[in-house]
């Protein structure tokens, strides 16, 4: 972000109108670092009276209720940062009810962490135009499960922004409540959803013996037992959304022959031109009529929640001759307008920048707030698609912002299939434009080509004649992260969880240096390697590519249990793997001592104890679990071998292996006993 950034300091506040013309809209950003590369917090939102207490329940926002009807509020969820993670909420200050007065950001751990184990702890402030307006650091949260980082509160016609980091050692159900948020033990809700279900109630716990599932809600879906369908605990926040089945129906047809009807058939299409057209069009109209789904795309650009409209076919004057942008996204809220041009691209082809850049000086010139650049390429974080020279003298700001087709497809994935929206004509749509997308002879099938580098390379490390500091090296390594970001979208769009890449590097580290060095480390190995975090799993998901050898490797380490005797955890370990690959390697990790006894798991079944070390005083600190494959080598317009090999690499290796693992501890809250206390009305 460019511009001048204001460094805030505890119990500090300013008025956002002093920062920014632009701040109808903000998108506040939370984040943190994390030594392990595995630390993370859940975020949260209340929107407090003039009494400093919530309307009502549905005036908390969290993980499973994320976005307000009015538009007012979206936790956008999170990105990845060069060393951490960031989450994002949009906050549409236009929209905030009258009788809200102050709007409380927070973030909470779980299973018995703090935030002391998190670095770099900051809260940031962006306006409309995601130029960054300020940033406080939290530096005195060290054994707190919840903080308050700041609020938003009304001054007179406009609002202010205070610093606040104060801290919650009882973590969100104990900040919850405070602010007046009915709040539900799992006990009773697991009572009432076995009433509901027609279970035998369990007999009573005794007098002064505490439940072992006493623990508060809001909880994580992941957290239900299975075969029960429990009622959600309060707070009651989510209205009953429509997702399609994972199973499709029988179908009516005589033969495999006959083909489905589509909204939007794909087959008559036969240029570039006639792809970005089509898919244009296609992807606006369902924007108009999904709010849910426009939300989700149009938020984190600073867009209002309002009436949308789309269009196609826009001519615009820009000198001699007009420019046509492929589309244009206008939204009205409260009698003003938020207009953005659209940019597309489809199958190999990349942006002009001489073309965007014109797009940048005729919305700046009309007054429109951003252009977006939409196509099957992945922006990474310090590295822009295109360079384009803003004219720092004009009063209006125009925000450049890039949307690949994968995280549109991800997107309306995860609100058919796991989400919801709000009816099933809604739903449909949806599935009409997922099915669009994903078709052959659409073009929008993400990033797909390793670039012109990606031979030369290879060639290189087979030859050993790849030196540091080569630019094609650099160039590998950037398209090497573009598709593991589509691969967190397409995995995560599939199961309907989290799925984000883990990149460790020192704090403040820049992603350029960060790039320079991963490029290095591959002239002198030959090997590319990513981690992806995915909820619910018990560690980080190793990727490899090995050029010299064609091999992938894809791998999870598992920690050992804290109690219980080794040969018991080889044992359990193998049964727990009795459906995964009889390929599958598996290695004790032990404490110091070089590495530890391995073999496949077709050799293991018979004898567990073959995972022990020889000596019996060596500590065993897990299990790293491994499948290889020869990776594909193509390189051209259509999606290559190698692209191809890495996602079926890693969705083999998940549904394969990963889901036969423990899963974690469900994310409980502790007890809303707490010694805090709640922020002091606002002063100033």
């Amino acid at each position: 972000m460019g511009g001048f950034v204001q460094e805030m300091v505890k119990g500090a506040n300013v008025a956002l109108a002093d920062l920014s013309d632009d701040v109808g809209s903000v998108i506040v950003s939370l984040g943190w670092a994390s030594p392990t590369g595995e630390g993370d917090a859940d975020v949260s939102v209340l929107l407090l009276d003039s009494n400093g207490k919530v309307r009502s329940d549905s005036d908390f926002y969290f993980y499973n209720h994320p976005v307000a009807a009015d538009g007012s509020v979206q936790l956008l969820g999170k990105t990845p940062t060069a060393d951490g993670s960031e989450d994002r909420i949009s906050f549409d200050l236009t929209a905030v009810p009258g009788e809200v007065e102050r709007v409380v950001v927070a973030a909470s751990r779980y299973e018995g962490s703090s935030f002391g184990e998190l670095d770099d702890v900051r809260i940031t402030l962006a306006d409309a135009a995601g130029e960054g307006l300020l940033r406080f650091a939290v530096d005195d949260a060290d054994s707190v499960a919840a903080v308050i980082f700041g609020e938003l509160y009304r001054r007179g016609d406009g609002w202010k922004f205070r610093a606040v980091g104060q801290g919650y050692a009882s973590g969100l159900a104990g900040l919850a409540t405070d602010f007046g948020v009915d709040i539900e033990d799992d006990a009773a809700a697991q009572a009432d959803a076995e009433a509901e279900a027609g279970v035998e109630a369990q007999p009573a716990v005794p007098a002064g013996q505490a439940p072992m599932n006493a623990v508060p809600a809001p909880r994580r879906p992941d957290s239900q037992a299975e075969g029960v369908k429990k009622r959600a605990a309060r707070p009651r926040t989510a209205k009953k959304k429509v997702t399609l089945p994972a199973t499709v129906k029988n179908t009516l047809a005589e033969n495999d022959s006959w083909k489905t009807a589509r909204l939007f058939p794909v087959s008559a299409l036969k240029s570039d031109r006639d792809r970005e057209m089509r898919a244009t069009s296609v992807l606006l109209s369902v924007m108009a009529q999904v709010p849910e789904f426009s939300r989700r795309l149009t938020a984190a650009f600073g867009a209002p929640a309002g009436r949308m409209e789309t269009f196609t076919e826009v001519s615009l004057p820009h000198g001699d001759s007009p420019r046509r942008p492929d589309g244009v996204i206008r939204v009205e809220r409260a009698g003003k307008l938020w207009t953005a041009l659209v940019e597309t691209k489809t199958n190999g082809n990349a942006l002009k920048a001489e073309q965007v850049q014109a797009y940048m000086d005729i919305a700046a010139r009309r007054g429109y707030e951003a252009v977006i650049t939409l196509t099957n390429d992945v922006a990474l974080e310090g590295s822009p698609l295109v360079d384009v020279k803003i004219d720092r003298r004009r009063k209006h700001k125009v925000a450049l912002w890039h949307l690949s087709w994968a995280e549109v497809a991800h997107q309306a994935q995860m609100l058919i299939r796991h989400e919801g929206v709000g009816n099933a004509a809604h739903a449909w749509l949806l599935q009409e434009l997922l099915h669009y997308l994903q078709h052959e002879n659409s073009g929008c099938h993400g990033f797909q080509n390793m670039g012109p580098s990606w031979v030369p390379v290879r060639n290189g490390i087979d030859d050993e004649t790849l030196c540091q500091g080569d630019a094609r090296a650099l160039e590998v390594v950037e398209n090497w992260e573009r598709l593991i970001r589509q691969v967190c979208l397409r995995l995560g769009g599939e199961l309907g969880q989290k799925v984000l890449p883990v990149q460790r590097a020192k704090r403040g580290t820049d992603p350029k240096e960060r790039r320079d060095l991963l490029a290095d480390q591959l002239c002198l190995e030959g090997r590319l390697q990513a981690e992806l975090r995915i909820d619910g799993t018990p560690g980080v998901l190793i990727v490899g590519a090995d050029l010299r050898t064609g091999k992938l490797r894809t791998a999870i380490d598992v920690p050992a249990p804290e109690q219980g005797y080794p040969l018991s955890w080889a044992k359990r370990l193998v049964r727990r793997l009795a459906e995964a690959p009889a390929d599958l390697h598996v290695e004790t990790l032990v404490d110091g001592t070089g590495p530890g006894p391995r073999g496949t798991l077709e050799r293991l079944r018979p004898e567990p104890a073959d995972l022990l070390p020889k000596d019996s005083a060596t500590r065993i600190t897990g299990f790293r679990l491994s499948l290889f494959k020869g990776m594909g080598s193509g390189r051209g317009n259509a999606e290559t071998g190698f692209i191809r090999s890495v996602d079926d690499a890693v969705h083999r290796f998940y549904t394969t292996v990963v889901v036969h693992l423990d899963k974690p501890a469900g994310r409980r809250k502790p007890a809303a006993q707490h010694e805090a206390t709640p922020v002091t009305a606002p002063a100033g």
